[in-house]
Formats: C-alpha cells, sequence, structure tokens
C-alpha cells in the first residue's frame, strides 16, 4: 500500500485509492488535458476536485503541492524510481505522463528525437500561445470583459485567436492530426481549448470558426474519441 500521509495535500483531500495516481483539478481547459491523457493512456487514477468557489486553490494544503495555486497538479505515488512526485503545470504533467513507462507503447509522445520535438513544439504552441490568448478573449466575451464600453482588448484577444486558428488550419491541412497520423500530447493540449472557445465562451462566431474547416474537423475527431469523452466528463471534477 502507497503511503502519501506526509504530503498535506492529502489531509484535505484523503486518498481513498493511494495506490493510484491523485488529480486535482476542474473540468477546464487546461484541466481536462490531464484527465483526458489518463484516459487515453489506461493509467488508474483518482479525481479531486479543487473548487473555486470556496477558493480551494488558496488553501495551505493545496499550495503545498502547487505554489502557483493553480490547477492541475497530480500527485503520482509510483514516480521515478518508486518515489511519490508531486507535480504542476499542465504540459509538464502531460510529457510526463506520456513517458511513464506503463505509458510508452501508446506513443503519446513520439520516441523518435525529431518528431518528438516536433510534438513538443506543438504542445508548447498551446501553452504559450492557444490558451493565454483563448482564456483572454473567454474574459472579454463571455464574463466580465463584456462589461467593458471599449471593445478594444476584446478585439485585440479575437483578432490573436484568428490568427492561431490560422496557424493550425494550415497545419492540420491534409493531416489526421497535428503529427499527422500520431494522435500525440499536442493535440490533447490543443482541442480542449478549441472546443472550449466554441463550446463554452461562445465565441465561433466572433473569430470567424467557419474560415478554419481544418481545425472543426479535428476537433470532431477529438471529440469523438472515448477517452476523451470519459476526460471530458470526470464525475470527480463537476
Amino acid at each position: 500500500m502507497s503511503d502519501l500521509s506526509s504530503f498535506a495535500i492529502t489531509r484535505k483531500w484523503p486518498a481513498r485509492h493511494p495506490e493510484r495516481l491523485q488529480l486535482y483539478s476542474l473540468p477546464t481547459p487546461n484541466g481536462v488535458k490531464v484527465s483526458i491523457a489518463l484516459e487515453e493512456l489506461g493509467l488508474p487514477y483518482e479525481a479531486h476536485r479543487v473548487s473555486f468557489d470556496s477558493q480551494d486553490q488558496f488553501s495551505p494544503e493545496f499550495l503545498s503541492l502547487n505554489p502557483n495555486n493553480k490547477i492541475p497538479a497530480i500527485l503520482d505515488p509510483q514516480g521515478p524510481g518508486g518515489v511519490p512526485l508531486a507535480l504542476w503545470e499542465s504540459g509538464a504533467i502531460l510529457i510526463y505522463l506520456a513517458e511513464k513507462p506503463q505509458a510508452q507503447a501508446l506513443q503519446l509522445l513520439p520516441t523518435d528525437a525529431a518528431l518528438r520535438y516536433e510534438t513538443l513544439q506543438w504542445l508548447m504552441f498551446q501553452m504559450g500561445g492557444v490558451g493565454p490568448m483563448m482564456g483572454q478573449l473567454g474574459f472579454f466575451h463571455k464574463f466580465a470583459g463584456k462589461d467593458y464600453e471599449d471593445k478594444r482588448p476584446r478585439d485585440r484577444y479575437a483578432a490573436e485567436t484568428r490568427r492561431l486558428l490560422g496557424v493550425l488550419n494550415q497545419r492540420l491541412s491534409g493531416r489526421r492530426w497535428l503529427m499527422g497520423d500520431a494522435y500525440t500530447i499536442a493535440d490533447i493540449a490543443v482541442f480542449p481549448w478549441i472546443n472550449n472557445l466554441l463550446n463554452f465562451y461562445g465565441a465561433g462566431e466572433l473569430v470567424g470558426i467557419a474560415e478554419f474547416p481544418e481545425v472543426a474537423r479535428v476537433l470532431q475527431a477529438f471529440l469523438d474519441r472515448p477517452a476523451v469523452q470519459r476526460g471530458l466528463q470526470q464525475p470527480g471534477l463537476a
């Protein structure tokens, strides 16, 4: 039996199955990246909801795991060398999960060096561009930003989102996924944000999604995957 008692976070979110990877998250675009990856890889895990309504992310227990007070975060009882590992930042977690020995056969991160770095390139494209820009657009389009009379901030993020969609659309032309036939963590990183942009922020018309048919095509293929559906609807995070 794995002993996670030395990790303060387990005092607020007790592990019913301490032998499983512990996920602390919410069903946000960044949060579901990890639950989708875990479902795709078939790795046993236990999900814990970090409620923003009650500011769980600022609790001493959560900050003991992630001092940056953001979700998702994980605690893996079977870390490198069999030693428990706490990890945060969704991109880092995706790389870590894809490289776990029991996950490598699925090749969510290619072992070929050139293809590996190309995959990481698109992962970083999401981390540095797609997520931040679409998140800001969501703020100004759906949330408090709509109260601003000055629409220049919203329009700035809408224009940058359109540019990023154009980059993706060009990349996906003639390809099944971002890396061609291979489905990777780059897709798992990018497409929850596209889904959120259209189906939660309701910004499809604003960004002219009809102009990006390749993005829409691959998004639908992504959403049709059973593991994606399970990851998006993880009941422990609802």
